[in-house]
């Protein structure tokens, strides 16, 4: 009888704990949702993928963001390219995210992006050796070098590149030969050749994979950019090993690719491999051929549609070159003395969002603003949604390089200018990309006048860029020659 009773009791206690440790976990779980912060998963397994794409592949993409602002806030919760997501157009959450890099939240990508890029790129390194190339990368941008080596280079290859310029110009095509170009020379110091020429058209396959299903089954883009992939990382294989034989006979040249020789380091210490490099090197070409194009062309954009201002930046670069004569290169000392056309930079960078946001993946539970993130979710950090808010920006939408005239050209914290990310991944390249603008602008605009071709439109996805590759009239025009205009 009595081991009747303890059996029942014993099931009886068994039962009430499982029920009862159930009830707190359930709990628990419901305490963590209603931590998340508002909003909507949409769809099954597709979330509000759709709805996101659809707004990018529009001039407008803006209400994607705005409506969910508007019903639930600066962070919200939605579920994007297949994972849940939290969604922030908060300065101050985003600055959270980009400093806790390593440490409370880990880069995430698309996997085609990681399959396309290789395991050794920058943009996918963690951790010390992250750290490493990274320091070692803006070593090799930085204004000392800009001044002594680069500059004189980007000076040169632009205007070899706008000496070929006649009639009807797609100025986003020729925007990308030489930012290509440019990044070539400064990675392996080679000119513009037919080598190069071949390389530009395999590695443009290779961009247009990265936003694909990361399958070739089922996507013969994804497999066509695999296949440049492999035949731009043989090109890049064979230029390291020929410069490895080089430098044994006491060659040396200055350039990213002999820095990469120098540094010590490597998956497995004792320097970096033949892969590694060319992963890096494969990553660099990305981060600086594809972005700045598409800001030389957007700039270039929004100018045409802002006379007054494309008007004010010609008066500053036709006294730089009156000064200098026809002929002669520019010099640190005219970079430096461009401030509208730093206006300008800024607010195409502002206007564009070229990068509109980042993932990042949470590595463990976060608390922020009095929301739980929970570990293994996405989040999206959103310069785009910053940068266009009226909060931050007088008329946000609207293109006005004036308002960099005074301070920061916001009335808030700087957090809210964020276009080149921040924290210990905040682009090595930055003021690389700034000479380079800066550098075309002053050639445009004292060597041409132009016009567009046609009507084209600006799309945001996969990347932003003109539809028709913006198309423009151009005609050639000489400071020196008082019966040309």
């Amino acid at each position: 009888m009595d081991m009747s009773i303890n059996l029942f009791l014993y099931l009886f206690l068994s039962v009430f704990t499982f029920l009862l440790l159930r009830a707190t976990a359930a709990a628990h779980l419901r305490r963590r949702k209603n931590r998340l912060p508002p909003g909507t998963l949409g769809l099954p397994f597709i979330g509000e993928t759709l709805q996101l794409i659809s707004a990018y592949k529009t001039e407008n993409p803006e209400p994607f963001i705005d409506d969910r602002v508007s019903k639930y806030g600066n962070i919200f919760t939605t579920h994007v390219f297949g994972e849940p997501t939290v969604f922030s157009a908060d300065p101050e959450t985003n600055r959270f995210i980009l400093q806790n890099e390593g440490r409370l939240f880990e880069s995430s990508y698309p996997g085609s992006i990681q399959n396309l890029l290789g395991r050794h790129s920058l943009l996918l390194m963690r951790g010390t050796l992250h750290k490493r190339m990274h320091s070692l990368t803006m070593s090799f941008a930085n204004s000392s070098i800009l001044k002594d080596h680069l500059l004189a280079d980007i000076d040169r290859l632009v205007r070899l590149n706008l000496d070929s310029w006649t009639g009807r110009v797609f100025l986003m095509e020729e925007a990308k030969k030489i930012t290509f170009n440019l990044t070539v020379k400064q990675l392996m110091s080679f000119d513009p050749c037919e080598w190069t020429e071949n390389l530009m058209k395999e590695y443009m396959l290779v961009i247009e994979g990265f936003f694909t299903i990361p399958l070739p089954v089922f996507s013969s883009t994804y497999r066509k950019a695999i296949q440049a992939r492999r035949k731009v990382a043989e090109a890049l294989g064979l230029v390291v090993r020929e410069r490895r034989k080089e430098r044994e006979g006491g060659e040396r040249k200055n350039d990213m690719l002999e820095a990469l020789f120098e540094g010590d380091g490597g998956v497995g210490g004792g320097g970096f491999s033949d892969e590694e490099i060319v992963d890096f090197m494969l990553a660099l070409l990305v981060a600086g051929y594809d972005t700045t194009s598409t800001i030389m062309t957007l700039a270039v954009k929004f100018l045409t549609e802002t006379p007054h201002a494309l008007s004010h930046l010609k008066e500053e670069h036709v006294g730089i070159r009156l000064r200098k004569g026809e002929v002669e290169s520019l010099r640190w000392e005219d970079y430096k003395s461009m401030p509208f056309t730093q206006c300008v930079v800024n607010e195409t960078l502002r206007i564009a969002n070229i990068i509109s946001g980042v993932f990042r993946r949470a590595m463990t539970d976060i608390n922020i603003k009095g929301y739980t993130i929970p570990k293994g979710w996405k989040v999206f950090a959103s310069f785009r949604a910053v940068h266009l808010d009226h909060e931050h920006f007088k008329d946000a939408r609207s293109f006005d390089p004036w308002r960099w005239q005074s301070n920061a050209g916001s009335a808030t914290s700087p957090n809210v200018f964020t276009p080149f990310g921040g924290g210990p991944r905040r682009c090595p390249g930055y003021e690389l990309a700034r000479v380079e603008l800066s550098v075309f602008l002053h050639h445009l605009v004292t060597r041409f006048s132009w016009a567009p071709a046609e009507p084209d439109k600006l799309v945001f996805f996969p990347t932003t860029r003109m539809l028709k590759r913006y198309p423009i009239i151009i005609q050639r025009r000489s400071l020196f020659d008082p019966c040309k205009e």
